[in-house]
């Protein structure tokens, strides 16, 4: 092959090529879309553009939310009020808003902010100095916190349209039985209310049959509605510690309903043990006055299928002792692993 042939060939393969790599050529990516901006104060990391980080800056104001905001960290500031607008660029998008750990109060909070939010599902507003709770217009809203504030009530209907939520704390407030009356009716999806740490002398009347965890620890509890768990046929786990429930208050069979899987009545001043059902699992009633132990209280009948499923008992701290137990118990407690009296 002559010389001169030579370049000419790679000129023409090299054409052929680049012919065929342009026919193949995939068309350039589209652009990503815009990302949020970002308040200055604040930081919102390039893996996560929609949610935006301003905890623990010593804010003392609810900067303005950019659009694009869907998760909005705020706790551990010093934030005393929230302005008229901070949210506006927000108010159908923003999903979590957490508070906890400020110095809001319900005088500095703007209509128009918190209540105006269509789409959020948490709100975080525990550790500040409210007296009466902020509810967002969200029917989305899934979980509320509001613990360790000033709440002296919580007015009916206002979760009248919550019908997704799920989750409610308030603990660690100054509520009453009567400030509390009907605030969590409508909520036909609540599975758990923790209103321990409050003022109550009755547990709180109008929750939702839908309800599997309930906490009334330390209150002013010292009797139990007949018929008050018929009602909750999907209650799991009840806890009354620290209340003042004499064996006069708890009416026959109250306790003796199949749904329950832990029962917490320590700290209180019975003097025996209450009827519970068989399917029971937990039951704690350390520190009481308990002095006799009755095996009717955990065994209507004692049969090779009908018995107690209690594994874990703790009556440490009352009056009673392994001996106090009647020599056939274990055919009652036959599943039973643990028994505190010390």
């Amino acid at each position: 092959m002559s010389p001169l042939r030579v370049p000419l060939l790679a000129i023409l393969v090299s054409v052929a090529l680049c012919q065929y790599y342009d026919y193949e050529y995939a068309p350039a990516a589209p652009p990503e879309p815009p990302r949020p901006r970002c308040h200055q104060e604040c930081d919102c990391p390039f893996t996560f553009p929609t949610a935006m980080y301003c905890d623990s800056r010593n804010l003392k104001y609810v900067p303005i939310v950019p659009t694009g905001i869907k998760y909005l960290y705020l706790q551990n500031n010093q934030i005393e009020e929230i302005k008229a607008g901070v949210f506006d660029n927000v108010t159908a998008d923003l999903r979590w808003l957490v508070l906890d750990h400020n110095q809001l109060t319900n005088g500095k909070i703007e209509k128009g902010t918190i209540d105006k939010l269509s789409a959020l599902e948490k709100l975080f507003f525990s550790y500040n100095n409210i007296t009466e709770p902020i509810i967002p217009s969200s029917k989305s809203l899934d979980e509320i916190r509001m613990t360790h504030n000033k709440l002296t009530k919580f007015p009916s209907g206002l979760l009248s349209d919550k019908e997704n939520l799920t989750t409610v704390n308030v603990q660690n407030n100054q509520l009453t039985s009567e400030s509390i009356s009907g605030a969590f009716k409508g909520s036909k999806k609540l599975l758990s209310l923790d209103v321990s740490h409050n003022k109550l002398k009755k547990l709180p009347a109008g929750v939702p049959s839908s309800l599997e965890v309930l906490y009334a620890d330390y209150n002013d509890i010292d009797s139990i509605g007949s018929g008050y768990l018929n009602k909750l046929p999907a209650l799991q786990y009840l806890r009354i510690s620290h209340n003042k429930l004499v064996d006069s208050g708890i009416p026959a069979g109250v306790f003796n309903v199949s749904s329950l899987v832990e029962l917490d009545l320590s700290f209180n001043k019975l003097q025996s043990i209450p009827e519970i059902n068989e399917q029971l699992e937990q039951l704690y009633l350390q520190a009481n006055e308990i002095s006799k132990i009755n095996l009717a209280s955990f065994c209507k009948y004692i049969t090779p299928m009908s018995f107690s499923h209690l594994r874990h008992l703790r009556l440490d701290g009352n009056n009673v002792t392994h001996n106090s137990f009647p020599v056939n118990y274990s055919e009652c407690l036959r599943v039973a692993s643990d028994i505190m009296f010390e």
